[in-house]
């Protein structure tokens, strides 16, 4: 067991990586990444609970997530792979009622994707057990039911590139966590539901996670009309 302890100062998510992900959401396919953040409080590790806050529809989105292995600004491309340390099995759980509340007025997502709890994150996988991280499958099940399943290799920028321009922006940080994005097949999670994700590589699988999730309370979302 390799638990996922060393957390580093940030989380950058990418959005709409996957073609089909984007079209599923009536989103518009990028021609560049562009990405958020989430803030680490955001993380939970096996054995916790996800929450569902009060007011809020909430997603699943399973994605690899690349483990940052030493501090690095302006990043070559054809570098990219010296920073990385190794990988960990993610859900970026995301409120989609708010998400598009902020979408059609023009501001940040911050609300949707920062709720705690909203990272359930799996054991680090040393770099060298993924040799392409461009052929990894990844699913999801909820209560036993199969909601997404897909590869890497269908990523619409690969890790390499997302490195280089993330880099060009900030610098990246020992620990940091780049999420990669999310294939097809997001969809609701109610409190009492149990979630099931994996990651495999040509069959043979390196990470499982299972969470089980609540309702949170103590707290109610004010949705403006």
């Amino acid at each position: 067991m390799r638990n996922f302890t060393k957390i580093g100062k940030k989380i950058v998510a990418i959005g709409r990586n996957y073609t089909e992900h984007a079209k599923e959401l009536s989103n518009s396919v990028p021609k560049s990444p562009f990405f958020f953040l989430k803030p680490t409080t955001s993380y939970v590790l096996q054995g916790g609970n996800v929450e569902i806050p009060k007011g809020c529809v909430v997603h699943h989105e399973v994605e690899l997530g690349v483990v940052i292995g030493k501090d690095g600004r302006d990043i070559p491309a054809l570098e990219a792979f010296n920073y990385i340390s190794g990988y960990a099995l993610g859900i970026d759980m995301t409120a989609r009622n708010l998400q598009d509340s902020a979408k059609k007025k023009g501001l940040p997502w911050a609300a949707a994707k920062g709720f705690d709890t909203f990272l359930p994150i799996g054991d680090f996988i040393p770099k060298g057990e993924i040799i392409n991280p461009s052929d990894v499958n990844l699913w999801l099940k909820l209560d036993d039911v199969i909601r997404q399943n897909g590869n890497t290799k269908d990523m619409i920028f690969p890790i390499q590139t997302l490195i280089e321009y993330i880099s060009s922006i900030m610098k990246l940080e020992e620990g940091d966590l780049l999420l990669t994005g999310t294939p097809k097949g997001v969809g609701p999670v109610n409190p009492g539901q149990i979630i099931t994700a994996g990651l495999s590589i040509n069959g043979k699988n390196l990470s499982t996670i299972k969470f089980p999730t609540v309702a949170r309370t103590g707290l109610f979302i004010a949705m403006e009309e």
